[in-house]
């Protein structure tokens, strides 16, 4: 290649880089859609969802009307348990349950004191309702401790020793990333990372579908112009959008808004999400040679995020996948870049720890944007 073509490629480049800003310039809606995913999507997002269990409803059948069983009842209390009363009757517990009015049922049995103070085992009965099975198994956690605990402190006062003759374990726990454990943190970033995702994805199919719509790929197509140089302008146009809009979020929106710590290199995790977005970009250019218009491209953009979103590793650890799901997993892209982003901004990792990861999403990246490319030139 000499001198001249290297000229006429970038000019070629420039070109058609400055007509993709231009076109994404003048629609407004999509600017505005871009704006408020960046900001204000991950904002409430970061504020407003919670994984930890909180109040849970709670009512009581308390059938012995004891000291003990007051001070078991005391336990269940904020910011985990709410107490909504007591209940006499076993129909009444399952109507608030079947209702969703309550989610946990604490039955009481009589005698409950008098086996503590004899020393002999005794029962208590949780009703949980478990329809949401993760606040379901929390709660259940959660209860079973306090009882369990509840149990020491008796048998502990019934010996007469307060628990001091007994052995002790010290458990000294370091939380470390996340050290108070804020939902903020792993949600203002993991919904970052979503809007990514589809912003990846769906920007480059819109601007080929836009181009089918105007008939204009056609002039594309018959000029000068490889189908490289006709795709890779809207992909590198479509990364710098994006990279921009997680700049805004990752600094206006996390750091200052949610205290979220960077502390690695804020500019490494620019470049994995450029690299991420020209990894994910093929995919969108291939749901764009099938879809004949923006709502066939935005159908297909769902039916290829979905998959990616449950396989990433984001809501499911991988070590709690089947193995043939694991196995998909790691052909999925966004898996090795949710694990670099999180590593980069609350671990402090760098490309010494990151080398993998990194190597990963560029060897998929090719391969889907080389197949991208393809199915664009076969179209």
């Amino acid at each position: 290649m000499t001198w001249s073509d290297l000229s006429l490629a970038w000019l070629r480049l420039r070109v058609m880089l400055v007509k993709e800003m231009r076109q994404l310039l003048r629609d407004r809606v999509l600017l505005a859609f871009i704006v408020y995913a960046f900001s204000v999507d991950i904002f409430l997002a970061a504020s407003g969802v919670s994984l930890q269990l909180n109040r849970a409803a709670t009512v009581v059948q308390d059938f012995d009307q004891s000291a003990a069983s007051r001070e078991l009842i005391s336990r269940f209390v904020p910011p985990y348990f709410r107490i909504d009363g007591q209940i006499a009757h076993d129909s009444q517990a399952q109507a608030r349950l079947d209702d969703g009015r309550s989610m946990l049922v604490l039955s009481i049995p009589p005698g409950f004191q008098a086996d503590l103070q004899r020393g002999l085992p005794t029962s208590v009965q949780l009703q949980v309702d478990t329809t949401n099975s993760v606040l379901g198994f929390l709660a259940a956690s959660y209860a079973n401790l306090m009882v369990s605990r509840f149990g020491l402190e008796q048998a502990a006062s019934l010996n007469g020793g307060g628990g001091g003759t007994l052995p002790v374990i010290d458990n000294q726990i370091r939380v470390w990333f996340n050290p108070n454990q804020l939902d903020s943190w792993f949600m203002g970033i993991t919904e970052l990372l979503n809007i990514v995702t589809v912003f990846a994805i769906l920007l480059p199919a819109a601007a080929m579908v836009r181009e089918k719509e105007r008939g204009t790929v056609e002039q594309l197509l018959v000029s000068p112009l490889s189908p490289f140089q006709i795709v890779f302008p809207k992909v590198l146009a479509m990364t710098v959008v994006i990279v921009l809009g997680s700049a805004l979020a990752l600094f206006a929106v996390l750091h200052l808004g949610f205290a979220i710590p960077i502390r690695g290199n804020p500019l490494l995790f620019l470049l994995l999400t450029a690299l991420y977005v020209f990894t994910t970009a093929g995919l969108g250019l291939a749901a764009a040679t099938v879809a004949r218009n923006l709502a066939q491209v935005g159908m297909l953009s769902i039916l290829i995020l979905a998959p990616m979103i449950f396989l990433s590793g984001a809501w499911t650890p991988p070590e709690a996948m089947p193995a043939w799901l694991r196995a998909l997993m790691y052909l999925s892209p966004m898996h090795y870049y949710i694990d670099a982003s999180f590593g980069v901004l609350l671990k402090g990792q760098g490309l010494t720890e990151l080398w993998r990861s990194l190597a990963s999403m560029l060897l998929i990246g090719v391969t889907v944007f080389v197949w991208g490319l393809r199915r664009v030139r076969m179209g």
